[in-house]
């Protein structure tokens, strides 16, 4: 999936190329209207014989233009549009300003999945990259808490918010109907975690403990839309809400099976969240707001929430209303 990086698809095209492997391998380019060369760089390798390049056609006025043009329906529209025009057994995924940095990655998520077909998909660690004056430069990514095992995994740890699979590191089945997320997570301001939501319906997830991939961190990635715009902390209680939408999707999509782990992940974001909100009754009536009216699940079923968001704010405004009488 690309749009207007040129500066970086070049390594991300040749950390593709230059993987090792006992089976072919197609690369199925999804560009969402770039106005800079990423397509020209990306024609530049269309000739190689190892890997067939394929670039999607997307005249403006087909199909794909048409539903882009639908509010908040670009991002997504792209990643689904690629998954429908993948023709392999198995599909990984490859942001064009991200990369790969084992030549061995594809082989082995392939072996493991071949080997282990109660799996529906396989992913690993990555590592970051990020600008420094001297251009970007790789560092470790935080593990403690970010749930990557035990090496295999069902839905479950996803709805605890125990694992997450990254877009650049997983590899999986093509088993699924792309309508699955389209239907059920309609609007939801992320793919990958919807993605992971759908897949855990197919098998459960297998992990393998070795850096393969590396996220660049740029100011172009979906998961900073609207920062500069926002403020940071505006930003975050955004943020924070798009994770309680995607779980309350989630939470639906399985009929809510998994509804006390989703509520108790509810609550962690909140109380991410209200640390980036002040502590007035204003802001509790629009949490409170929030909750009762904005969130698409039925109102038994936010009680738990509502309850703590209301026992939250009371020992706020109580330790608040002490520090004022100790004041005066």
């Amino acid at each position: 999936m690309v749009y207007n990086n040129e500066p970086f698809v070049k390594k991300t095209i040749e950390s593709i190329l230059m993987q090792k492997t006992d089976f072919a391998a197609e690369i199925v380019v999804g560009d969402d209207f770039s106005s800079d060369n990423t397509l020209e760089v990306i024609k530049s390798y269309m000739d190689t014989e190892k890997i067939t390049v394929r670039i999607l056609d997307r005249p403006k006025g087909g199909a794909y233009w048409l539903k882009r043009k639908k509010k908040n329906a670009s991002v997504r529209t792209n990643f689904l549009d690629i998954v429908e025009n993948c023709q392999g057994k198995y599909i990984a995924l490859l942001d064009g300003d991200d990369y790969w940095i084992d030549p061995l990655k594809l082989q082995k998520q392939v072996d493991i999945l071949e080997a282990n077909p109660q799996l529906v998909a396989c992913h690993h660690w990555q590592k970051l990259a990020i600008e420094t004056e001297h251009g970007y430069t790789e560092i470790e990514a935080p593990k403690d808490g970010y749930g990557y095992y035990p090496y295999e995994a069902d839905v479950k740890s996803i709805f605890e918010n125990k694992m997450r699979v990254k877009t650049r590191t997983v590899m999986f089945r093509n088993i699924i109907n792309t309508s699955e997320i389209l239907d059920n997570f309609s609007k939801a301001a992320f793919t990958d975690v919807p993605l992971s939501f759908v897949l855990g319906k197919y098998g459960n997830f297998g992990f393998i403990d070795e850096e393969m991939a590396v996220y660049r961190q740029t100011d172009a990635g979906v998961s900073k839309l609207g920062l500069k715009e926002l403020g940071y902390n505006k930003f975050m209680v955004q943020h924070y809400k798009n994770w309680i939408e995607i779980w309350d999707y989630a939470d639906k999509f399985y009929g809510y099976e998994y509804h006390k782990e989703a509520t108790e992940t509810i609550i962690g974001f909140y109380k991410t969240m209200f640390t980036h909100l002040p502590r007035t009754v204003h802001s509790f009536f629009k949490v409170l707001y929030y909750d009762l009216f904005k969130r698409n699940i039925p109102f038994y079923r936010k009680i738990s929430s509502l309850k703590w968001i209301v026992f939250y704010y009371s020992k706020k405004f109580k330790a608040k209303l002490k520090g004022k009488l100790k004041a005066s």
